[in-house]
């Protein structure tokens, strides 16, 4: 059954719901809605019909706040929307920035909105736009990191906000932060952080200078703009960064085009170098080219530090230090105005090159000096390599002499033919370098041997050198120290000699490994010797043993002063060591005073050296008193005739 609407009643609430509609299609104030329920009242409206009027104004209340819902957020939408606009025609990011701050402003209703970015270098946030902002000292604060709201987000990378931020104990108040805030009279301060990626570059802000609370759904949106901030950023870096990289391309493309034609210089200059050596041409040649070229004199070396090649240039040694720069570093260097280049061949230093006169070496010149150096390593391995074969001829010479293969006339005329004249007397010497690389240590004794017309090889798994001398232990210790130093390790050479004629130079060469044997037990690695230098050991190491020799090497001094004196203070000393060094029963044996031995001692000190009665002295002055005993002549030495 249907209402009356003509009752007094329902025509109230008639008009109760078109004045409730009336007002949403308005957007009326939410304190407007009051209004229609309590004219009802008023006009006497009771019971059922005061209770729909009032249900009605409940229902358009909630319908009200969710269209006031949906236009914020068609607002908020609009705004991220011309956001995202500006950002895809993002000419100038100052502009896009401040229209996001002005934005923020605008939806979250706030007196002032504000952006700051992270500096790195310094460790702080500073502020970077704002709007609405009035005082000059907040416009330029800076906010370190963990201080304030703003820089605790900044360091935090979560969003933090305050109803009364000078009240608020939850943050770091600092004098400089809370005197600008101040200024600016804000105290509700909301503040969410700009991401790019998982790195934070910086913070969004929205103020009002009147207490209030964030919601969470301001929070978000903020949350969004600062987003499209971030994204503002970044891709501005990219930006600039892609401008950069094409001034720098551009700048590279004219690099390119201003060194093209010099690179075609050095090209030319590296072939014409290399088909320099390829016809046959010598270090002084190279030289020549790569100084007219360079326009500077140029400075040949080898590996040793000998002189290959000047042109243009007065005679130096190479600058070591130099050499091993260029070395290690694999580029030509400059010392003292003159630039050096390491000759290489791979690892290996194969010599140098120096350049005078021309201080100041563009790019393309250095390569250019440093192309001549590969050319320069091609002339020199082309040298080794006849070199090596001229040393194979020697070394197979040198061992048909050792193992007397072959007729000793054809011998004598191959050697001839290689300059070595076997009829002089020859000494052999044996090397060995425990840690040297052995054919570099072949390649050194060779040119050695070559410059003092004799032969070197390796035989019998050692370095041997067979020379023109009757110097074995000189020649020995001077080998030694010279390869040595070319290898950069101890060398040992251990020397016998000298062979009269061919046969005896396989006796010798024998008798030179057991010297180098002797020395390195010894423990004289590094040093030289002949096999007449090392005392008894060399006696009995030696094939041709000199007694004679060893007796007056060790005793020479007493036996002369005997002879010239009368005495007998060899007689003494085989008295004392017969005795045990006892000086009561050589005094005894001898029937003389206990002063008298001591005296003759005392001499034989001063004859001898202090060190005479060592233990290694005392076995080499009994060995050659027994050596005295033994021999006829040894004995007319001690005891010429006429004396006691």
């Amino acid at each position: 059954m249907l209402a009356d609407v003509t009752a007094p009643g329902t025509r109230h609430s008639v008009a109760a719901l078109r004045r409730l509609l009336d007002l949403l299609a308005r957007g009326a104030p939410a304190e407007e809605f009051a209004r229609p329920a309590a004219d009802a009242r008023e006009a006497g409206v009771r019971g059922g019909d005061l209770a729909a009027i009032t249900d009605a104004t409940d229902v358009a209340l909630r319908i009200r706040r969710t269209l006031s819902q949906h236009r914020r957020r068609e607002a908020q939408l609009t705004a991220l929307f011309d956001t995202a606009s500006d950002l895809a025609a993002l000419r100038d990011l100052d502009a896009v920035l401040r229209a996001i701050v002005h934005r923020a402003k605008l939806l979250l209703g706030t007196d002032v909105t504000y952006l700051s970015l992270n500096d790195e270098l310094a460790g702080d946030t500073y502020m970077r736009v704002t709007d609405g902002s009035v005082a000059a000292a907040f416009q330029q604060v800076r906010l370190g990191m963990g201080e304030g709201l703003g820089g605790l987000v900044a360091q935090t990378a979560r969003p933090y906000a305050t109803g009364d931020y000078q009240r608020d104990t939850r943050f770091h108040h600092t004098t400089t932060i809370d005197s600008a805030v101040l200024d600016e009279g804000l105290r509700a301060i909301l503040g969410v952080p700009l991401r790019v990626g998982a790195r934070i570059i910086g913070v969004l802000y929205a103020a009002d200078r009147a207490p209030r609370e964030f919601a969470a759904e301001e929070v978000a949106l903020l949350s969004s703009l600062a987003d499209h901030a971030a994204i503002a950023i970044d891709g501005a870096r990219l930006l600039e960064e892609t401008r950069a990289a094409l001034v720098d391309l551009n700048a590279a493309s004219e690099t390119i085009r201003a060194h093209s034609g010099e690179m075609r210089r050095a090209e030319e200059a590296h072939d014409q170098l290399t088909d320099l050596v390829l016809r046959g041409g010598g270090a002084d040649d190279v030289a020549a080219a790569i100084a007219d070229i360079l326009d500077g004199g140029i400075l040949i070396h080898d590996a040793d530090g000998a002189e290959l090649a000047c042109a243009r240039a007065e005679s130096l040694p190479p600058p070591t230090p130099a050499v091993a720069a260029s070395r290690a570093s694999g580029r030509a260097v400059s010392l003292n105005g003159t630039w050096v280049c390491a000759v290489l061949a791979g690892p290996e230093l194969l010599g140098s090159i120096a350049l005078t006169g021309h201080p100041d070496l563009t790019d393309v010149d250095r390569l250019l000096f440093e192309r001549a150096g590969v050319v320069t390593a091609l002339l020199l391995l082309l040298r080794r390599s006849v070199a090596e074969a001229e040393d194979r001829v020697r070394g197979e010479l040198l061992g048909d002499l050792l193992s007397r293969s072959g007729d000793p006339g054809a011998l004598s005329a191959r050697a001839r033919r290689l300059g070595v004249d076997l009829a002089r007397p020859h000494c052999v010497f044996v090397a060995d370098g425990e840690s040297a690389d052995r054919h570099r240590l072949l390649a050194v004794a060779a040119r050695h041997a070559q410059a003092g017309k004799g032969l070197a090889g390796i035989h019998e798994g050692h370095v041997v050198l067979v020379a023109p001398t009757d110097a074995p232990g000189p020649g020995a210790r001077t080998l030694a120290a010279e390869l040595g130093q070319a290898v950069g390790s101890p060398v040992t050479v251990g020397a016998a000699g000298p062979a009269a004629g061919l046969a005896e130079l396989p006796t010798v060469h024998t008798e030179a490994g057991r010297c180098l044997s002797a020395l390195r037990v010894l423990g004289h690695t590094g040093h030289g010797g002949a096999t007449d230098e090392l005392g008894f050991v060399g006696v009995l190491l030696g094939d041709r043993a000199d007694l004679g020799g060893y007796v007056r090497a060790t005793l020479g001094p007493v036996l002369d002063y005997d002879a010239e004196r009368g005495t007998d203070l060899v007689g003494t000393l085989d008295a004392y060591f017969a005795e045990g060094a006892s000086l009561t029963r050589t005094k005894t044996a001898l029937h003389v005073h206990v002063n008298t031995v001591v005296q003759r001692l005392e001499r034989v000190g001063r004859l001898l050296g202090q060190d005479w009665n060592s233990p290694a002295r005392t076995l080499e002055i009994q060995l050659a008193l027994r050596l005295n005993g033994l021999t006829s002549a040894g004995r007319a030495e001690i005891r010429p005739p006429g004396t006691r």
